[in-house]
């Protein structure tokens, strides 16, 4: 039996749909559209009944019928078969919204002379380097000296240290591989896996590059080649047409959140001259440097008068200029 060839049909791209919704919720129940602005489920008419229900939201059914009747949506692409790996089949990878959304804004005024490059290409060239985290000791190795950061100690853009959460020092350097971490102060750190917080950089203050890191992170700074600082790489990895990119490359593996090396292919802009880019991020280097100032300060104070019960790890003895060069 032969079977009708449908009118979008080609054999040299395959039709893909991000659609984020298709009607239902994880447990399998009706997903209702709900208002943002009044927090109540939208209501339409029951074209059978005539009755009031609830509108459900089902983006994959709309695109289903947008091809139908020859037109498009924003969910809905075709992508040359050739573009297409059957070993990475998951549609939000094809999604081409984000890297638009990216040229677009390359285009706008202030970044005039910027180039857009990806990491990976960034790490080939020494413009950017790479590690990943340590490693995760058992839950009986967890009492000493040394902080040991989980996934969910990256918020906010800072290292939050808890100081019940310690390891041995003979159990770090069995971590680190050797006597130091190879952590530099200021140095950005993300979620590689397991987090909502992939895609989200945090940075590393002076006085807190002796931790041990969950191996799930990865940590980047700038290479030999750079010709930008810390604070500007934060600034250029939280713009929101950087950010979402990671919206695209983060898959879900069973239980887990996974992000592999895809991140490799997020792409931002690099600035023309150091100039610039001290220029268009002062703030954030503004920012991170009073922090650490501040936090210097207080540990001074701690360490002398040893009557209170605070902790503030990562701010020992060390006082940043604001000329500080990196």
């Amino acid at each position: 039996m032969s079977i009708r060839k449908p009118s979008w049909f080609s054999g040299e791209t395959i039709m893909v749909s991000t659609a984020p919704t298709c009607g239902l919720t994880k447990g399998g129940r009706l997903l209702p559209i709900v208002d943002p602005a009044t927090g109540k489920r939208v209501q339409e008419i029951d074209p059978e009944t005539g009755a009031s229900v609830d509108a459900i939201d089902d983006k994959l059914k709309e695109d289903a019928i947008a091809l139908s009747n020859g037109q498009q949506t924003d969910t809905l692409s075709f992508i040359p078969a050739a573009e297409i790996d059957l070993r990475c089949a998951v549609p939000v990878y094809y999604d081409h919204r984000y890297s638009d959304q990216f040229n677009d804004a390359m285009k706008q005024p202030q970044f005039e002379g910027f180039e857009a490059a990806s990491i990976g290409d960034l790490i080939d060239r020494s413009i950017l380097t790479v590690r990943g985290g340590h490693g995760s000791p058992s839950q009986d190795e967890r009492i000493g000296d040394v902080p040991y950061i989980k996934v969910s100690d990256l918020r906010a853009g800072l290292v939050n240290i808890n100081p019940t959460n310690r390891i041995p020092l003979s159990v770090a350097k069995k971590f680190w591989r050797g006597p130091e971490s190879g952590l530099k102060a200021f140095d950005l750190i993300c979620p590689e896996r397991t987090s909502k917080n992939i895609g989200d950089f945090c940075m590393l203050l002076p006085g807190q590059e002796r931790v041990v890191t969950t191996k799930e992170v990865i940590v980047l700074r700038p290479g030999s080649k750079a010709n930008f600082d810390p604070f500007y790489l934060l600034w250029a990895l939280t713009l929101k047409t950087v950010r979402d990119q990671w919206r695209r490359i983060i898959f879900m593996q069973t239980n887990r959140e996974d992000v592999g090396k895809r991140y490799l292919e997020i792409m931002i802009p690099v600035p023309p001259s150091p100039e610039r880019a001290k220029e268009i991020s002062e703030q954030f280097r503004t920012y991170y440097q009073t922090l650490a100032n501040a936090r210097s300060a207080l540990s001074d104070y701690l360490q002398k008068e040893k009557q209170h019960h605070f902790f503030v790890s990562g701010a020992e003895q060390l006082l940043l200029s604001p000329d500080v060069d990196f």
